[in-house]
């Protein structure tokens, strides 16, 4: 009865679960993707989309990928062989276990009629599944906290699965070594299913399951002679062999059992095979009710997320569709780390210790913004240093295991943090090419707007800009400014400019306008002269710093040597810097 009801709660749990997180894909957007389209029509868009893909060529690629990437996992070997031996020990000992033992009631009893667990090949196959997932976790564990694999972190949620299936299958192994030496469990069974009344039969079974099967008695030990034994076989044969093979096949808990031996009768006085049977079975039950909500959950998601962004492209698909993959994905994320050890900017990280710069550990505050959770300004100031940092070089995306296009997730979470006004200003650095790349998926005003937001707050700290018809006084010149850039051996170059402004007469930016002079601010040559004089002001606020699109024409034809390029990167930096520490103390 107990056990009944427990599971009815647990799948009940597991079901709401399964279907809340299913919603979440339709209901919850990063960024800018498809966020004018309603759930109803992203929900229509994805059964469209799955009836389009098995109804065409496509579902060829799919059979393809289903074998190769999800039940090889080949994307996984290609990264890292030791991993994958973890991984193909957990996923199919685990998957196999669930679906051979747990949920034999519905799977191996309809495949094989005569199924019972206690015979072969399934007590066997029990033991030998149990031990490849507990192979898997000493991999896990050796890779996590003694081979300390570079940048991997190690959250709440990567204890919690590893410690629940730990528990699940060793609470397993120690029930069934705990049944067989325990005189009750065999008391109970002898009267469930023998129909022996004779009282020396009953002792030479007995006899028999002490000398064969491990069983400890308190009132029969050997040695015992020949005849008892042979007599007792033939009551086993005729009672219990159908349903009961020989526990030695159990190698892992019939090993432990004999470890145990000498305690067996203390622990079956104190009940301890009731005990590890609820622990073994509420942790079954904690685990599969908790599913959708933890780590977990990865083992019905990443299959799908593999299957779906081997059918779709972002340029060609549905971007209703795109939006409810990203939120998959998200979900698909096993936090492996294989993404943080391929980044080319992680190495950041050592220096201004954000977290978010690491692409696994980003996924799990996107996690949070995605959901709508309220986050500090502080928050959001990391998630975009942590977004605005990578180099867009697509290696994440390619190293995934699961296949999640990390470098779509990164577009759509900087413009969506983009729209929460904070002035982001490395959108006038170089790392904002990729973005000008991407201009014609943004909205032209929203485009500009976060690049006007930035000048602004820049130009807060430059009075020039404010009033250009007050005159300069070179005597309050900033030796500052002439000193930080003298610490770049490439933007030290300045001081030797004589103004002959050939960079000026080579900038393309300069040749696009009529009136350059009125447009930019200030030419190269004049921000070199700025430099020069230490004018911080005339060198941060003019529009030519930032418009520049870093041809390198000017640094390639200066007569003088100067890295006319490199000065203009090094005061980009000295500028956000800048403004940067004002927003901090603030």
């Amino acid at each position: 009865m107990f056990f009944n009801v427990t599971l009815y709660i647990v799948l009940t749990i597991f079901g709401v679960g399964l279907i809340y997180k299913v919603s979440t894909w339709f209901r919850y957007n990063i960024g800018i993707v498809a966020r004018d389209i309603s759930t109803g029509e992203r929900f229509a868009a994805a059964i469209k989309g799955v009836f389009s893909t098995f109804f065409s060529s496509r579902i060829l690629t799919l059979l393809r990928v289903f074998l190769v990437d999800v039940l090889l996992q080949m994307r996984t070997l290609k990264e890292d062989g030791l991993r994958w031996i973890m991984h193909m020990l957990i996923y199919w000992g685990f998957m196999l276990l669930l679906l051979m033992h747990a949920l034999d009631k519905f799977i191996t009893s309809v495949l094989f009629p005569d199924y019972q667990p206690t015979i072969n090949p399934f007590l066997t196959l029990r033991d030998l599944f149990g031990a490849m997932v507990i192979a898997g976790i000493g991999i896990a564990i050796y890779r996590r906290f003694i081979m300390k694999v570079p940048r991997l972190k190690t959250n709440s949620m990567d204890c919690y699965a590893i410690g629940i299936v730990a528990v699940i299958i060793i609470s397993g192994i120690c029930l069934q070594a705990t049944k067989i030496v325990s005189y009750s469990s065999y008391q109970s069974m002898v009267e469930e299913y023998t129909t022996m009344p004779e009282e020396d039969e009953l002792k030479a079974l007995e006899a028999y399951w002490v000398q064969e099967m491990g069983m400890v008695s308190p009132t029969t030990k050997g040695p015992f002679n020949k005849e008892l034994l042979e007599a007792g076989k033939e009551a086993f044969e005729m009672s219990c062999a159908e349903c009961h093979a020989r526990e030695q096949s159990a190698f892992l808990s019939y090993g432990l059992s004999r470890i145990i031996k000498p305690l067996a009768l203390g622990l079956d006085s104190a009940k301890i095979p009731i005990l590890l049977w609820y622990i073994h079975f509420l942790a079954c039950f904690i685990g599969l009710a908790y599913l959708p909500f933890s780590k977990m959950f990865h083992i019905i998601v990443s299959p799908l997320s593999i299957l779906a962004n081997a059918v779709m492209d972002d340029e060609t698909s549905d971007q209703a569709n795109i939006a409810t993959k990203q939120i998959m994905d998200l979900d698909a994320c096993t936090h492996c780390g294989t993404c943080t050890t391929r980044c080319s900017v992680a190495i950041a990280f050592e220096e201004f210790q954000n977290i978010n710069i690491l692409p696994s550990e980003k996924l799990i505050a996107i996690k949070s913004l995605a959901r709508g959770k309220e986050l500090s300004p502080d928050e959001l100031k990391l998630l975009q240093e942590g977004a605005y940092i990578c180099t867009n070089c697509y290696r994440c995306t390619v190293a995934c295991p699961v296949g999640i296009n990390l470098q779509s997730i990164w577009f759509s979470v900087r413009e969506g943090l983009l729209e929460k006004g904070y002035p982001e200003l490395s959108v006038l650095s170089q790392l904002s090419f990729y973005r000008g790349l991407m201009q014609r998926k943004i909205v032209a005003d929203e485009y500009r707007e976060p690049l006007q937001e930035a000048r602004e707050a820049i130009s807060e700290k430059c009075e020039l800009m404010k009033a250009k018809e007050k005159p300069i006084n070179v005597t309050t010149a900033s030796k500052k400014l002439r000193s930080e850039l003298s610490l770049s051996s490439q933007a030290s170059t300045f001081s030797v400019c004589f103004a002959c402004e050939t960079c000026t007469t080579v900038c393309p930016v300069v040749a696009s306008y009529e009136n350059p002079q009125e447009a930019l601010g200030m030419l190269p040559h004049q921000i070199m002269n700025a430099c020069a004089l230490g004018v911080r002001d005339l060198a941060f606020g003019s529009n030519m710093l930032w418009d520049c699109v870093t041809c390198y024409q000017c640094q390639e034809q200066c007569p003088q040597g100067v890295a006319v390029t490199d000065v203009l990167y090094e005061l980009k930096n000295l500028a956000i810097k800048s403004v940067k520490l004002t927003l901090a103390t603030k």
